[in-house]
């Protein structure tokens, strides 16, 4: 027979085992709360997604996102700006906790990455400048065409893209570029693009959000034709850390069903992108 005393101890220690057990989370998201403070990699240079705006603070939709994430999280934001491909080679040692920043969750990605949540789909469009003739995409065949180094853009000019997400629409490659000008963001390719037709380039490959707030801002830029494809833009994590990954999913699907993702996408593209096509 156990002695009562020693009874009600060891329930206790079972109790204090348990509460520690339940309360231990994935090792990011452990760190995340224990320091109150949720790291997140972002682009400084591709508005209207994510910029440095005239306070010198970042802003964009992208970054609305993450710090609605946090916030429902319970944890502050910190952000921080590295190229995009260092973000794309994984490897992340720490440096960060999370990407917001319009990732299309790939096959090839989802070997590094986890996508707790899609959160928005954007079309990917063609833009040539205000003098090119091209009428439709044949008549870019053999032209130099950019896009974004390891973007989903690059794999669409290479034709090596595979979108693996539910219900992405299905795709053609219709361009067949003589060269594929690989440049580190979507403002290199559109500073390139606005020096004249066919000067250093023909066309750029990259998000139609990103066109049409170039326009705005005055570059002698033209959409040719349709869509190439539309893609799904997820938050992404390190693989590992299924915890965190829950944590972001029920923050991206609260702000979907409060219809917040909704009031930013109108508010910053003046069309509702959190709904696939």
């Amino acid at each position: 027979m156990i002695h009562n005393k020693l009874l009600t101890g060891l329930l206790a220690g079972l109790a204090l085992s348990l509460t520690v057990a339940t309360a231990r989370a994935g090792p990011v998201l452990d760190k995340v709360m224990k320091s109150g403070t949720i790291t997140v990699a972002t682009d400084a240079n591709w508005a209207p997604q994510s910029f440095i705006n005239d306070k010198n603070e970042l802003d964009g939709f992208d970054v609305d996102v993450a710090k609605s994430i946090a916030k429902r999280m319970g944890v502050e934001i910190k952000f921080v700006t590295p190229a995009w491909d260092i973000i794309t080679a994984g490897n992340w040692s720490g440096r960060w906790d999370m990407h917001v920043g319009s990732m299309t969750p790939t096959k090839k990605r989802g070997e590094k990455f986890t996508f707790p949540g899609v959160y928005y789909y954007t079309p990917a469009a063609v833009a040539v400048h205000n003098d090119s003739k091209a009428a439709s995409f044949a008549d870019l065949d053999g032209k130099v065409v950019a896009a974004t180094t390891t973007s989903t853009y690059e794999l669409y000019l290479k034709k090596d893209l595979t979108i693996d997400a539910e219900g992405v629409p299905p795709f053609e490659y219709q361009l067949n570029p003589g060269t594929i000008r690989s440049l580190d963001n979507v403002n290199t390719s559109l500073d390139d693009l606005r020096l004249g037709d066919g000067v250093r380039l023909s066309a750029v490959v990259g998000s139609l959000p990103s066109f049409v707030e170039a326009q705005k801002n005055g570059y002698p830029i033209k959409i040719l034709g349709d869509p190439v494809f539309y893609e799904p833009l997820s938050v992404a994590i390190e693989n590992g850390d299924d915890d965190l990954a829950k944590k972001i999913s029920e923050a991206v699907e609260a702000m979907k069903a409060d219809g917040s993702l909704s009031k930013l996408s109108v508010k910053w593209y003046g069309v509702d992108y959190s709904k696939n096509k």
